[in-house]
């Protein structure tokens, strides 16, 4: 059973070796002993947290998979090819030192080539972002068009992966309207662009959108980060009586509520905030490597020391993982929008109306009476689900809440596939808990995305002749997707 639960120990040599079995029950007794004493601690949230992610790390940094002359399989490989799977791993180390270990063969990929392909044209670029307009693949399309707000910590493409695995391209092959914004790689000089920097470019997007499709309403997609400057870009537009500009409400993995929001938020104390901040703010960005880093160190089995295994122990390369490869291509976060982010998250202020102010409006997450799409991951490390679930009962007018059975990313590269393993969530009723709504939820096989597009569908209007070429209303086709800004390193 035990090796069905810890993945690093599936090799059979941890099972047909009585010395490697009593190593393996060693180190789970360990654990589970160092489990009960922090159980037992009766520590309050924050601290517990901390107790545990501090000795999780260690006992992981301990296991005996992480060891050449205690892993079976490195000990196996190291016989077979006299030890060169040990020095094909040394240069490894050395090429990555002092960084962690490569997780992707990053020669397989390439932005422009078998990554964002989605056809379509840059028909709006600012200084904070590009707009991408998909080209139609049907002869008709929805009249409400949907507009995308991606990720402000990876780039865009997370939603137009390889084909096959794109969210874009699906929807657009459903007969969806779909716009995508590219957010600028911010520098020193744009060490200013803030929350507000970013609402406007949402609204300036929405209302790009609303005139080169002839609609007044927009539906808006926010993801992750991007979520968050949606949703406080709506709040403005209900606080200004202006909500009829949008048609929906979409959040993808974002928590607009951040009580005790995972392990990251249990880590950051107003000290280490402020000095963070502080740091920012001295070279003009938060460098998107670290902070991709301290999302590494919460899930060191899976994003640290399976690699130490599999590089420098056995001596393989990375696996070619377009997810992994995107992962890994950060950016940079503006010193005003991390500013303003830390601020956010550590008053929670989207939970209490009018604590938050964009664009010069009180934000009161009630009064976008909006029908909302919220999705979240069951294995999320990063956003907890239950965090993300709170949104449905932030927000005005009438949610469905998804919960899929993966994780932070492989939640929204979901595509529709004959045999897949995926599954999600749903309930009619949303209560205040989220461990009543889970009490009453039904699961249904497959990819939640032909639910979304159903949902979408249902506010999207009739059909109509789709457009024969790319932008109108005063908008012109400037580049061919995927645009400039997703280059910028």
């Amino acid at each position: 059973m035990w090796r069905r639960c810890h993945r690093r120990f599936a090799d059979p040599g941890w099972e047909s070796s009585w010395l490697f079995r009593r190593l393996v029950q060693s180190h789970l007794a360990v654990g589970e002993a160092v489990d009960g004493l922090i159980d037992d601690a009766e520590l309050d949230w924050r601290h517990e947290r901390q107790a545990r992610f501090a000795a999780g790390n260690l006992l992981d940094a301990l296991a005996p998979s992480n060891f050449p002359w205690s892993n079976p399989a490195v000990l196996k490989e190291s016989i077979d090819q006299g030890g060169m799977n040990l020095v094909r791993g040394a240069r490894r180390f050395l090429g990555d030192f002092p960084g962690l270990p490569s997780t992707v063969d990053a020669s397989k990929f390439a932005v422009g080539e078998n990554l964002a392909l989605t056809p379509g044209s840059v028909v709006l670029r600012t200084d904070v972002f590009e707009l991408i307009q998909y080209a139609p693949q049907t002869e008709q399309v929805r009249e409400v068009p949907l507009l995308f707000a991606p990720p402000t910590i990876n780039k865009y493409y997370v939603l137009d992966l390889a084909p096959g695995r794109s969210m874009v391209e699906w929807l657009v092959a459903q007969g969806q309207q779909v716009f995508l914004i590219s957010w600028r790689n911010p520098g020193v000089e744009q060490g200013h662009f803030d929350l507000d920097t970013y609402a406007a470019a949402v609204l300036e997007a929405r209302d790009a959108v609303a005139a080169i499709t002839g609609q007044e309403a927009v539906h808006l997609n926010g993801a992750c980060s991007g979520g968050i400057i949606g949703a406080g870009a709506v709040g403005h537009l209900a606080a200004e009586g202006r909500l009829g500009e949008i048609a929906s409400l979409t959040l993808l993995v974002a928590a607009l509520d951040n009580e005790r929001a995972g392990t990251a938020s249990a880590l950051t104390g107003r000290e280490i905030a402020a000095a963070a901040v502080a740091d920012s703010a001295r070279r003009g960005y938060l460098d998107g490597r670290a902070l991709s880093g301290v999302f590494t160190w919460l899930r060191p089995n899976d994003l640290v020391w399976s690699y130490v295994v599999n590089n420098y122990l056995l001596g393989k390369e990375p696996p070619a993982f377009d997810v992994l490869y995107w992962n890994q291509d950060t950016v940079r976060l503006a010193a005003g929008l991390h500013r303003d982010f830390v601020h956010l998250s550590l008053d929670n202020a989207l939970t209490e109306p009018g604590a938050l102010e964009v664009l010069g409006s009180g934000v009161d997450l009630g009064a976008v009476d909006l029908d909302s799409y919220v999705v979240a991951g069951l294995t999320d490390h990063i956003i907890p689900w239950e965090n993300a679930y709170r949104s449905t009962q932030l927000l005005g007018g009438t949610p469905r809440f998804v919960l899929s059975t993966s994780g932070h990313i492989q939640a929204l590269v979901n595509p529709p596939a004959a045999g897949s393993r995926s599954s999600y969530r749903v309930a009619g009723e949303h209560p205040a808990s989220p461990e009543a709504w889970a009490d009453g939820a039904a699961t249904r096989q497959g990819s939640w995305w032909p639910d979304y597009d159903a949902w979408l569908a249902e506010r999207s209007g009739a059909l109509k002749p789709a457009p024969e070429r790319l932008g109108g209303g005063g908008f012109k086709a400037q580049a061919k997707a995927p645009g400039t800004y997703v280059y910028a390193s």
